[in-house]
């Protein structure tokens, strides 16, 4: 009797793991849209999607995809995310008028089921730098390649053209939805989800078993607040303008204290700036050289440098800039741009250079109120100074002392101040 409950038991257990594909091909459909560019927000978006529907046992995952392109090294880690999702993947280029460029022809050959809608298009995937522009020759070429190499094992663990995927690389080939489908790029055409739906149930999935979603329901994944946030900011160039606007604040408000809102503005971007640091590949030495930047523009208000501590803050604040991201060969698309780099850099480092300038002039310049402010003031002798008297200075009455008599009436100028007593001397 024993034997025989160990028995049955262990054939619950065989059956009920066989069964297990069964019914994570039986759930409900998730769906979530990607739309702009591809960046690390993005990446963190999909990657917590994949999750989702793993954890809800979900039938399928379809992402709709619309992006002329984005980085490198988030397209990879969504093409990881795929790849590894034990939920079959349906990625939909939609709606009409959409297209999958640049790195969203890597995101939908990495799909289980790759699908368009009509109207659209697909390809154009050389690589290009942050600000849009085509990488010099030497670091193409191998930028290319690496692609290249990325992109047909892809295709080829899809099963999907692979000579087509490398010429969309290479040459920046772009075809349409119904050329897609000819040239074995996509699996199918569908109008809209419903359809794309209807098309695939059934469909059998290599080591993911056979869809079934005839009665599944379709369960919308949306951005948080963090991701839509971490979208915003998380491209090189906004989380840069971020940290430069954060540190001007904070420069601002150290030279003038009391003026709090530049402070506050400093502290929120430095914050938001920081926030996007994490999801980038950054390199603390830049931050470090920036940092410096700044205190060198701070010693400027303290110490006489004639100049010199400014020309070192802006020569650290340019090489930080520089280094700021450790784009490179990996992904050139994690560098800074030009377009925003040499002008960030003028605009900031003539901000603290011009507040620096306002500071020292105020020190420099001679007081104009309270007794150090009285002296060389020209007054009127009301009591005749013999040698003391009353004289009238600023629209008040003082106490004064002159070396020589001096009448009422005469014009005199205070020449020092002791003990709220003016010495003065008749004016010329």
């Amino acid at each position: 009797m024993k034997n025989r409950t160990v028995i049955f038991g262990l054939w619950l257990v065989i059956f009920w793991g066989l069964g297990q594909p069964a019914r994570a091909a039986s759930g409900d459909v998730y769906v979530m849209t990607l739309s702009g560019s591809i960046n690390p927000g993005v990446a963190e978006f999909v990657q917590s999607g994949v999750q989702k529907a793993v954890a809800e046992n979900a039938a399928c995952l379809i992402i709709q995809l619309d992006t002329p392109g984005g980085l490198a090294e988030s397209m990879r880690q969504i093409v990881q995310s795929i790849l590894g999702s034990p939920v079959p993947i349906v990625v939909y280029v939609s709606p009409a008028g959409a297209r999958a460029a640049s790195a969203g022809v890597m995101i939908t050959i990495a799909a289980d089921i790759a699908a368009m809608a009509p109207g659209t298009n697909i390809g154009a995937a050389h690589p290009v730098n942050a600000g849009g522009k085509d990488i010099d020759e030497t670091m193409s070429a191998k930028v290319t390649n690496d692609m290249v190499a990325h992109a047909r094992s892809v295709a080829e663990k899809r099963g999907r053209n692979a000579d087509w995927v490398e010429a969309a690389i290479r040459d920046s080939v772009s075809v349409t939805e119904t050329e897609a489908l000819k040239k074995m790029v996509i699996d199918l055409v569908a109008k809209d989800v419903k359809d794309l739906i209807a098309q695939i149930d059934g469909k059998e999935i290599l080591g993911k078993g056979k869809l079934n979603l005839a009665d599944a329901a379709i369960e919308p994944i949306v951005e948080n607040l963090r991701t839509k946030v971490l979208k915003t900011i998380s491209d090189p160039n906004i989380a840069y303008i971020l940290m430069m606007i954060g540190l001007a604040g904070l420069y601002f408000e150290m030279s003038h204290p009391g003026v709090v809102l530049p402070g506050v503005i400093g502290a929120v971007c430095l914050v938001l700036a920081f926030f996007a640091f994490q999801t980038l590949p950054v390199n603390y030495a830049g931050i470090l050289l920036i940092l410096l930047a700044l205190v060198f523009f701070f010693l400027e208000l303290k110490v006489t440098s004639y100049g010199m501590l400014s020309i070192a803050g802006i020569g650290s604040l340019l090489l930080g800039s520089l280094m700021l991201f450790e784009g490179g060969e990996k992904d050139p698309g994690m560098r800074l741009a030009w377009t925003v780099l040499l002008p960030t850099v003028f605009l900031v480092s003539g901000f603290f250079v011009l507040i620096a300038g306002l500071v020292v002039r105020s020190q420099m310049s001679q007081p104009r109120t309270g007794a150090s402010g009285l002296i060389g003031e020209i007054g009127v002798v009301k009591t005749p100074l013999t040698p003391n008297g009353k004289v009238f200075v600023h629209g008040e009455l003082w106490h004064a002392t002159a070396a020589s008599p001096i009448e009422a009436g005469v014009r005199v100028r205070v020449t020092k101040v002791t003990n709220l007593v003016l010495e003065v001397e008749k004016a010329e």
